[in-house]
């Protein structure tokens, strides 16, 4: 079968790293890139605000669309179910998802739908089931993220920060859902790969849903610390004082919108269950893009295998988790403990 995956968005940061990744790993596809300009061989016209642009998707006769922009209508959604095309969905942040997967299961599926809008391209998830035989043994779930304002970003995550940091969002205590506002709760956490202890604070990631909501694991919360201490400490200032309140938009866009050259990204996974606490550590040394762009891809290619019925997947349910951990630990720029 012919595989022709058409990446929108694939002229930002992490599209472009799904693109070189995919095409070094699996030279036989057809890849399209799809953006707001016009363009020429495979580079095609769409605007995700737009559905009339939408016409050359089955023109191209695309097997799968992967999604690397923000969609906040759905509109590529709605066109892949209704044109029986697999999607897959790296960049809803938790309110977008929750209404996205609402809109997906009111649908019949005729092709497969995949949500991967978790922490660095919904693989904390799968890397969870690692640390445990049994999810239902799972009671707590922390994960400790390590922000670097010296790596490379995209503008989705400083657009998300800056839209939603003075808005309340939902972690889970016992199945009961905790209102909390981003960088207050701090508390202290030990980094591994060389960073060392650091006050870490609430951060909302669509994982804390996931977790909880689908994987059934009843304490989820997610903390989120700053290469720099200043900066760490001055958002919690921020926060309280409720600075970021009086602010505009655009204001809190330059505050959230810095983005350097490149420098390594950390996640850290604690577990707790009857037996105990379990650890895993994930470095990703050239950054955030490039591991959101890898998961992008292993999902991909697990969808290629064309092992999966047609239905709607949160992106670890693709994996087995060892082998999800495997092909992680395979890949040159990272390192787990």
């Amino acid at each position: 079968m012919e595989h022709n995956i058409l990446v929108v968005g694939g002229n930002g940061l992490v599209g472009k790293t799904i693109i070189r990744i995919l095409k070094t790993r699996n030279s036989h596809i057809n890849i399209f890139i799809g953006g707001r300009k016009r363009g020429t061989g495979n580079h095609l016209k769409i605007d995700v605000t737009n559905p009339g642009t939408f016409q050359i998707i089955r023109e191209k006769k695309i097997n799968l669309i992967i999604l690397s922009v923000n969609d906040k209508e759905d509109h590529i959604l709605r066109y892949a179910i209704e044109n029986k095309i697999d999607y897959l969905d790296i960049t809803k942040p938790t309110p977008d998802l929750v209404k996205a997967y609402a809109f997906a299961k009111s649908r019949q599926m005729s092709s497969r739908i995949v949500f991967s809008s978790g922490w660095m391209g919904g693989i904390v998830n799968g890397l969870v089931k690692t640390l445990s035989d049994n999810t239902k043994d799972i009671q707590e779930v922390k994960l400790f993220v390590y922000y670097s304002v010296k790596d490379l970003a995209g503008e989705s995550s400083a657009h998300f920060m800056a839209e939603n940091v003075a808005r309340p969002f939902i972690r889970y205590e016992n199945d009961r859902q905790i209102p909390i506002k981003h960088f207050l709760d701090s508390e202290y956490f030990d980094f591994s790969f060389g960073i060392g202890k650091r006050e870490a604070y609430n951060f909302d990631v669509p994982d804390l849903y996931i977790l909880n909501q689908i994987e059934g694991i009843p304490d989820v919360s997610v903390k989120m610390t700053y290469n720099s201490k200043f900066i760490t400490w001055l958002l919690g200032v921020f926060q309280k004082a409720r600075i970021f309140n009086i602010l505009s938009l655009k204001e809190r866009k330059m505050i959230f919108g810095s983005s350097g050259n490149g420098d390594q990204s950390v996640f850290e996974i604690i577990i707790k269950t009857k037996k105990g606490n379990e650890k895993l550590s994930l470095q990703s040394t050239k950054g955030q893009a490039e591991l959101t762009a890898f998961s992008a891809v292993l999902h991909t290619e697990e969808l290629l295998k064309g092992y999966h019925e047609n239905n709607i997947y949160f992106s670890h349910q693709l994996h087995q988790p060892l082998s999800l951990l495997e092909k992680l630990r395979s890949y040159e720029s990272i390192n787990i403990k």
